[in-house]
């Protein structure tokens, strides 16, 4: 009887472990009101995808998908990312919904695509009123997953020739979102003859963001 249990458990690890490997996962493009363009970088997370899928074994579905801030559809995606140029709204019933989503295990990448930063402060303060963005140290996990960082996140554009940032906000002791400022990772994903980037810069981009999603899939 004891064989026959241990015999019992071994197969239901293999087989959990094997319906893990053939989950694929989905990760989300934020759409927001407000007027900014949350649609930016159209090729953006595409290229993410395809690259972790090849280099850090994710199994991501393709395309990217558009997700509503105050869908409830929010919650089949553990990794969503939101970039623009421009203005955030979100209602007092959508910042609830992305207050639900992050402190049930959900995790959101911001990634300023220049001109965001003093809307998604101001939105987010609807979402974390209690939270401030803290600068991460050189050493958090986000920049040594796969690849190494450490010096932080790469600069791939310039813009007001200030140093890249990675802000957090940390909720219970747990990181739920990241912010990419003065970067602008989201541009280094796109396709390198939109913004006649290097590939060494693309390439560098894209590490990051896989580091990235790398940290959201191994909390």
């Amino acid at each position: 009887m004891k064989l026959l249990s241990s015999l019992l458990l071994y197969i239901l690890i293999i087989q959990v472990s094997i319906d893990a490997q053939n989950t694929t996962l989905k990760i989300g493009l934020l759409k927001y009101k407000g007027g900014g363009d949350w649609y930016a970088n159209p090729t953006a997370l595409p290229n993410l995808i395809i690259f972790c899928n090849q280099k850090i074994n994710t199994q991501i579905k393709i395309p990217d998908i558009t997700i509503d801030v105050g869908s409830s559809e929010i919650f089949e995606f553990p990794f969503i990312h939101l970039t623009g140029h421009g203005n955030v709204i979100f209602s007092e019933s959508e910042a609830k919904n992305l207050r639900s989503y992050l402190i049930s295990g959900g995790f959101l990448h911001i990634d300023d695509n220049y001109g965001l930063d003093k809307y998604i402060r101001r939105e987010m303060k609807k979402v974390f009123p209690e939270l401030e963005f803290i600068e991460l140290p050189f050493s958090h996990p986000i920049y040594h997953q796969k690849y190494n960082f450490p010096t932080g996140l790469p600069k791939i554009h310039e813009h007001d020739k200030k140093p890249s940032q990675g802000f957090g906000l940390i909720y219970e002791g747990k990181l739920v979102c990241f912010y990419s400022f003065e970067s602008d990772l989201g541009d280094g994903w796109e396709d390198i003859e939109v913004h006649n980037d290097s590939p060494t810069k693309h390439l560098e981009a894209l590490k990051m963001g896989a580091n990235i999603i790398s940290y959201c899939f191994s909390r």
